[in-house]
């Protein structure tokens, strides 16, 4: 798999990708070390440089600055709560697929949780600059059409229809909810002083 192509096919025609990753082996290993690992790590990098350069602004108080440690601290809990999120969801969409029409297949969780977060861990470089930051799960909703396309091919959920839908919804429901914990995780270990 090269990186560059993936998610070039990802991001730019997933409806033609997806028939090709569903044909790939299913190594997690290879999948989670040469894909998501990398690809995680732009959101928590580039929040670490935007944190260092510009702290962080709170209305009526002005800005913020962590130290350098607070910071490193700061980008590797991101960086490990993105991953775990994405454990856990791969289980959420294997346990999902059945009462949805789909079937239970983890090798077919792990492929779509590796790849429909592309999108959102893209747009991570806006946490560059943090003020833009907020903009990153807006290029998220991109994921929710990575993942209407891709559960007919991984999970074998019939489509279209109403169980798509409603997979496609809970599915979505289960990431938000993993991926807020990934973002205000660390936030949350710092305590109220914003400072770990």
């Amino acid at each position: 798999m090269n990186l560059v192509e993936r998610v070039k096919g990802i991001i730019v025609s997933p409806k033609m990708e997806w028939p090709v990753i569903a044909g790939e082996s299913g190594d997690t290993g290879y999948l989670f070390g040469n894909y998501v690992a990398i690809l995680a790590a732009i959101p928590a990098v580039c929040g670490f440089i935007g944190l260092h350069l510009f702290g962080i602004s709170v209305p009526g108080i002005g800005t913020l600055r962590m130290t350098i440690r607070s910071e490193l601290l700061w980008a590797g809990f991101t960086y490990l709560f993105s991953l775990f999120a994405i454990a856990i969801w791969t289980l959420a969409v294997q346990y999902l697929a059945p009462p949805f029409g789909g079937r239970r297949n983890i090798v077919g969780a792990v492929k779509l949780a590796a790849y429909v977060p592309t999108p959102y861990w893209l747009a991570g470089i806006v946490a560059l600059y943090p003020r833009a930051a907020l903009l990153q799960p807006l290029f998220g909703l991109y994921a929710l059409v990575l993942m209407w396309t891709g559960l007919p091919w991984l999970m074998r959920v019939p489509s279209p229809g109403i169980r798509s839908i409603a997979y496609v919804a809970a599915a979505a429901v289960a990431a938000m909810a993993l991926f807020a914990l990934a973002a205000r995780g660390p936030w949350v270990l710092a305590g109220p002083s914003g400072v770990l």
